[in-house]
């Protein structure tokens, strides 16, 4: 028996590792974005800061750990078998649940899912006592500890609307006093901020947090609480004055002096209030397996885990080990290192591509917010309305941002990451699990409304992306809630079995989504290979270099998945179909790509090079339209084959197999004609389109005889003429591309002439 539950006791340890490697690949974007989006310093120097932040935060974990022990269920009421069955659905849950999340890109919130996952877990457990016994299903608030787990859930769900509005008055009162054009307000007021911004750093982090410190005494925790205006009004003159006079003699930037150390305190508390997510669980079963082995029993279904119920202090190596496998995670994890873009996309104060698109709920909610928005406009007076556009007046912005990376400045990203650790850390000191997933992204999200980043024409598209990232954190907390339950149902009836077999699948799960991952990661360095604009000052060359080789290497997959399309109805070759209509999927998401790019490539464009901007759009119109085609000749085919239908017949065959081959020679003439950008044989190839567009009619009038001769049904008709047609749009758009290539190419070489 002890071995059986040792042997859980590991599988717990091994999990608890797992999730916090995932954990931290899913939460990194939390404490990290801020500095990234504003680039307050180096990628390496933010990730340095955050690592020392998280390792600092592990500390303070150990009063959260209540949490997983008795926050969600009364243990006391449980036994050993059953606790340990409640927190192996947990944690096999956990680490699946999480995982997918991430490799998908799906947002979601290790709190969340820890917390549903627990009241998931303990439901199913409950549900099986009392069908074991003659007990009704009203002991069930027996079992689950219910004022708790609504108190928690509550806390989370009030999180949203707390941090989106406290970091939207915030934000607005700070942009009122500074501007866009704030660095001759921070010669001022800079100083007071950093005092204001810092001070309540210390306050939320030391004098709350320290409560639950696992290296604090308690006289020394008794002290900070009984001096606590004391320490704050130090800190605050201390620091208002110390930031002054490094401004005055270092020229110190003060904002990103804030950013940083408010990056080190959102990890901080990421730390101090998520490292329960991860190892919480796995800690309360290592303590239950503890407590069951000093009792002396034998028979674990006889010990009741009472001694869950009793405080908790967590050894500070424990958490230091922790902590230092995130910081590890941080650094190494692929997942963690390509940092998702969505909170930078929402909140991005320029216009430009949109991640997500508009919705019905979007629209209705924006048109809402104009009429409030015109309503208010006729109550202020006008001279007040003039002072606050004046103030919020962001030509300043755009006009000095010399990175293309920026997101917003940095004084936006100060009260991001102040307002968000203030209220992480305040949370923590209240042992209530706080969604940081959840507040990082709505006081990101009301900073930027509150900074006019969402305008007219991106207004719908963000208040879009906000309302399906909400959506998604309901979602998890219904996944974590049945998946847990049901996997709880599964190892207690299944036994070692079922915990084998789970364990068996999670690591199957971890496998794929890793290999999952490796092919995204490969497809975003092929869009960055296309798209490969100068990340200098754009200019025409530029422009043209990236296009040209945009150009011949598109119409190179074109010529070849034609090919494979023709080849592929010829033989009926179902597989190759598939796999053809794949890739076909995959260049039209990267011309699409491309496309999506045009907004970011002209607005960087010099004045006298406009020009070259038009003929740039042409190319890529004609480009879009050429990948078009493929999925029209594709798809009808790849239909065709998976209804069965009968194969051509032997002319057919050797029609349209000579016609691929006469395409596929063009098609190689003219990408070697775009690679060295020489025009002199367009003629000729123009003469050879008419070739083919003469055979294209010649084909399609033999395939009607062979309709009138009754030798072919309707659906092999219907399939050729359609092939035959868009074969045609085919040849046409990729001559129209040739031609607008040499039109762009003719252009530079005269403007640079």
């Amino acid at each position: 028996m002890d071995t059986f539950y040792l042997l859980i006791v590991g599988i717990l340890i091994l999990l608890a590792v797992s999730d916090l490697v995932i954990g931290v690949s899913n939460d990194a974007v939390n404490f990290l974005n801020s500095a990234i989006g504003s680039k307050a310093a180096s990628f390496k120097v933010i990730m340095i800061i955050a690592a020392l932040g998280i390792l600092f935060g592990a500390t303070f974990s150990s009063g959260m750990m209540d949490v997983a022990r008795k926050g969600i269920f009364h243990p006391e009421h449980f036994f050993l078998n059953e606790i340990m069955i409640i927190f192996l659905a947990v944690m096999l849950t956990d680490i699946i649940l999480l995982d997918l999340f991430n490799t998908f890109g799906l947002p979601t919130s290790t709190t969340v899912s820890i917390v549903f996952e627990l009241l998931g877990a303990a439901v199913a457990v409950s549900i099986i006592k009392i069908m074991g016994t003659d007990d009704s299903f009203s002991k069930m608030s027996s079992y689950i500890n219910t004022s708790s787990a609504l108190l928690i859930i509550t806390g989370i769900l009030l999180s949203v609307v707390v941090a989106f509005s406290i970091g939207m008055i915030v934000q607005y009162f700070v942009r009122v006093v500074f501007t866009f054009n704030f660095e001759k307000n921070v010669r001022y007021f800079g100083a007071l901020w950093g005092g204001i911004a810092i001070s309540a750093i210390t306050f939320f982090i030391l004098i709350k947090g320290a409560k639950g410190a696992s290296f604090m005494s308690k006289e020394t925790v008794s002290w900070i609480s009984n001096n606590t205006g004391l320490i704050l009004g130090v800190s605050f003159v201390g620091w208002t004055i110390l930031l002054q006079l490094l401004r005055w003699v270092f020229r110190l930037n003060i904002l990103k002096l804030i950013v940083l150390v408010g990056t080190f305190a959102l990890a901080m508390a990421f730390a101090g209030n998520d490292l329960v997510n991860f190892i919480g669980v796995p800690l309360a079963g290592l303590e239950s397996f503890r407590a069951f082995l000093d009792s002396g029993l034998t028979e674990s279904s006889g010990y009741l885990m009472t001694a869950l119920s009793e405080p908790v202090k967590t050894p500070t190596g424990f958490l230091l080990i922790a902590g230092l496998i995130m910081v590890i995670a941080l650094w190494t994890s692929k997942k963690a290192r390509s940092v998702t873009a969505t909170t930078l996309d929402l909140g991005r104060q320029e216009e430009g591509p949109e991640r997500f698109e508009a919705s019905g709920v979007a629209r209705g909610i924006v048109r809402v917010s104009i009429g409030i928005s015109s309503a208010v406009d006729r109550i202020l007076p006008g001279r007040f309305q003039r002072f606050l556009k004046q103030r919020f007046d962001q030509s300043k912005f755009i006009e000095n941002k010399s990175d293309k990376d920026l997101s917003f400045d940095l004084l936006r990203a100060s009260v991001t990451l102040v307002v968000a650790s203030a209220l992480i850390s305040l949370a923590t000191s209240f042992k209530l699990p706080l969604s940081t997933t959840y507040v990082t992204f709505m006081v990101a999200m009301g900073t930027s409304l509150a900074d006019g980043a969402w305008g007219r024409d991106s207004a719908v598209y963000r208040v879009a992306g906000v309302v399906t990232v909400i959506g998604g954190w309901f979602f998890t907390a219904f996944v974590a809630f049945t998946a847990a339950f049901i996997v709880a149902f599964l190892i207690s009836w299944g036994g070692i079995i079922s915990i084998l077999g789970l364990v068996i699948l999670a690591a199957f799960i971890l496998y794929r989504s890793s290999r999952l991952h490796r092919k995204r990661d490969a497809e975003l360095k092929k869009k960055l290979e296309i798209l490969e604009i100068s990340t200098e000052e754009y200019n025409g060359d530029n422009i043209l270099i990236s296009c040209t080789k945009s150009v011949y290497q598109t119409l190179s997959t074109v010529s070849l998945l034609f090919a494979n399309s023709i080849g592929g109805l010829v033989g009926l070759k179902r597989k190759t179909i598939k796999r053809n209509i794949k890739e076909i999927k995959e260049l039209n998401k990267e011309v699409k790509f491309l496309k999506n790019n045009i907004f970011q490539t002209i607005s960087k464009l010099q004045e006298d090079e406009i020009e070259s901007g038009h003929y740039y759009v042409q190319v890529l119109d004609y480009l879009r339209e050429t990948a078009h085609s493929l999925t029209f000749i594709a798809d009808p085919i790849a239909i065709y084959i998976d209804n069965n239908h009968p194969p051509l017949i032997k002319g057919q065959q050797d029609d349209l197999q000579e016609l691929s081959e006469l395409i596929g020679t063009f098609f190689s003439n003219i990408i070697q004609t775009i690679k060295d950008s020489d025009f002199s044989k367009l003629d000729d190839l123009l003469d050879t389109q008419q070739f083919l567009l003469d055979s294209i009619t010649k084909l399609k009038k033999r395939q009607l005889k062979r309709i009138k001769n009754g030798e072919t049904g309707t659906k092999n008709s219907e399939l050729i003429l359609n092939t035959l047609t868009e074969t045609k749009n085919l040849l046409l758009y990729t001559v129209n591309l040739l031609k607008a290539q040499r039109d762009f190419v003719a252009y530079a070489s005269e403007d640079s002439s």
